[in-house]
């Protein structure tokens, strides 16, 4: 009796579990949480993590803390790095979301975003993780699965969809049609590799050592993946390895694009890949409907304008590409029967 009023009165939480950021989406109440896939934590005298922050708070952290406070990024490459980490991280969002959305308590129900090319051991990994972290039963859904539900494509039609997520620590590739993956492919590529490129990039051009977070305003704000019209500009500031004094520079956005070079074009290598290896009949739908970008690593500017060149498809951006993978796990909570048909499988309270 305990467990079915539990079950009633839960609340279905959703979660695009990403490696820059984690969304999370509440049944009837739509998106309540975005923010980073950062924890900061604390040694405590006994060797325990006592976590300080979550988040935007912890985010604004990292590189700026003493010896005893860490900020941590417990994804990494789309899978658990720090699975203790991550189990907080992930309790933090069920108990911010139970105490402003829920009157009473219950372990809730969970559907998570995976990685198409996580092994059995990752899955197991995310699954106990959420379960730890106070979930009753949890589903795992393929992020090109469920960014494709959430950028509205037809996934149920007898035809033909291609999707493309590019998000901090993947960029997933697959085409769908009967609700089903027909042909998928995964690199570890995104918005994280191409920030450590830029970081490594400036290091041995100009002996200029940048944090994370420069590398990524770099990159948002003068990065390209195609060649413009526009030279634009930014000054930086890091540490000269030379001297080891603190030192300004302006980096030009035409640099930028040719460190970024080598990653765009190991991106528009896996998109080619599962064209190559797509059914004739799909790849024609394809042909007609074109490609669909979703995830925060497709926003590099010209990066649709490069796979259009490379691919000679249309290629269009979904409405909002940060947000397709949890609007699409989102969606899977209102429909029981697609959920149970897409889950990769599901794990209870009890294990079973």
């Amino acid at each position: 009796m305990l467990n079915l009023i539990s079950n009633a009165l839960a609340v279905d939480v959703a979660i695009d579990l990403g490696t820059a950021n984690i969304l999370v989406y509440l049944a009837g109440k739509g998106i309540v949480f975005c923010e980073p896939s950062v924890v900061a934590v604390q040694d405590d005298f006994r060797g325990n993590l006592k976590v300080l922050a979550v988040g935007e708070e912890a985010k604004s952290m990292i590189g700026r803390t003493p010896d005893t406070i860490h900020a941590i990024r417990p994804m990494r490459d789309g899978v658990i790095a720090n699975f203790d980490v991550n189990t907080e991280m992930i309790r933090y969002f069920i108990r911010k979301v139970q105490s402003i959305h829920s009157l009473v308590k219950f372990r809730p129900n969970v559907v998570v975003g995976v990685p198409s090319g996580i092994t059995q051991v990752e899955k197991r990994a995310v699954k106990d993780s959420t379960m730890a972290a106070g979930a009753r039963l949890v589903h795992l859904v393929e992020e090109p699965v469920a960014a494709a539900i959430g950028a509205g494509l037809p996934i149920s039609e007898a035809s033909g969809n291609m999707i493309v997520d590019i998000g901090g620590g993947t960029t997933e590739v697959a085409v769908l049609s009967l609700a089903g993956v027909v042909y998928s492919d995964s690199a570890r590529l995104g918005g994280d590799i191409m920030d450590e490129t830029l970081i490594q990039y400036i290091k041995k051009r100009y002996n200029l050592l940048i944090g994370e977070r420069t590398a990524e305003y770099v990159k948002t704000t003068i990065g390209t993946a195609y060649p413009g019209e526009e030279q634009s500009t930014l000054e930086i500031k890091g540490r000269d390895l030379l001297t080891g004094i603190p030192k300004t520079l302006c980096l030009g956005g035409e640099e930028v694009r040719e460190a970024l070079a080598d990653v765009c074009d190991q991106i528009v290598q896996v998109v080619k890949n599962t064209l190559e290896a797509t059914p004739p009949e799909l790849a024609a739908d394809i042909v007609d409907k074109g490609i669909v970008l979703a995830g925060g690593g497709s926003l590099l500017k010209g990066m649709d304008t490069l796979l259009r060149e490379r691919t000679g498809l249309p290629i269009f951006y979904a409405e909002d590409p940060r947000t397709c993978v949890v609007l699409g796990v989102g969606a899977l909570l209102e429909n029981r029967q697609l959920l149970n048909r897409l889950s990769l499988s599901s794990l209870n309270s009890s294990g079973r």
